[in-house]
């Protein structure tokens, strides 16, 4: 049984025969940490796919590859890292979309009251998902699991995860509600913001890199112009 399972090698095999392109300094990390992440996740004998997890797993890959160029590899790249795992990105994109569209027409009172109650709490994705978890006594628990209850929390009201003080009590009344440990989802969620924070510096580096090397091409392409002008007419004379 355990010769079945695939090795991180493999699959970042697998990955990057799929997505042939080369991917930009800060953003290989972030794509080889996640890929590296969901794949320990699911050798796991316990881990099951849900939808809060393939919501967190497309936050997650979406904000830590915010400004990526050229955009148009951040499709191939989200698919072919699915494709390694044998997974499908249609269905991580398709689960995610439903569960934000169900948050954003939620308000957080409403939400965290009904998590109380989870039995009693209305069909629906959302619910469904939640009460999946909570009646699963092997359930994994993952920090991408994590940051989809954050992104759900964020979508109901984003005021209430930028107070620290209700952002922990909300995290609480779903961790209890859950089965969790709330300590384990708190530090994960406060080293996801944290990484957030240093992606988005990071970022700011590299557009600031990236301008001033166009501006040395451009600088370079006038020189060149105005050395090659002069024997250009010299020639036609």
């Amino acid at each position: 049984m355990s010769s079945n399972v695939r090795t991180v090698s493999e699959t970042k095999r697998a990955f990057y025969t799929l997505h042939t392109r080369p991917i930009n300094s800060i953003y290989r990390r972030v794509v080889d940490e996640l890929m590296v992440e969901m794949h320990l996740l699911s050798v796991n004998a316990d881990y099951r796919y849900d939808p809060i997890y393939g919501l967190g797993v497309v936050t997650a890959f979406d904000r830590f590859m915010q400004g990526y160029r050229p955009e148009a590899d951040k499709a191939s790249i989200f698919n072919a890292l699915c494709q390694a795992l044998q997974d499908d990105a249609q269905k991580y994109r398709r689960d995610a979309e439903q569960l934000q569209a169900e948050a954003a027409a939620t308000s957080a009172d409403t939400f965290l009251s009904q998590v109380k109650q989870l039995n009693m709490a209305p069909a629906g994705a959302l619910y469904d998902a939640l009460r999946g978890v909570a009646g699963n006594s092997s359930f994994k628990y993952s920090r991408l699991f994590a940051i989809g209850l954050y992104t759900l929390l964020e979508l109901m009201d984003p005021s209430l995860v930028k107070d620290e003080s209700k952002r922990n009590q909300a995290l609480q009344t779903l961790s209890e509600a859950l089965n969790l440990s709330g300590d384990k989802m708190q530090k994960d969620l406060e080293l996801y913001r944290s990484n957030l924070d240093k992606i988005a510096q990071a970022q700011i580096v590299l557009d600031d890199i990236l301008k001033a090397d166009r501006k040395k091409k451009e600088e370079r392409a006038k020189a060149k112009d105005t050395v090659t002008t002069p024997s250009d007419s010299q020639e036609s004379s």
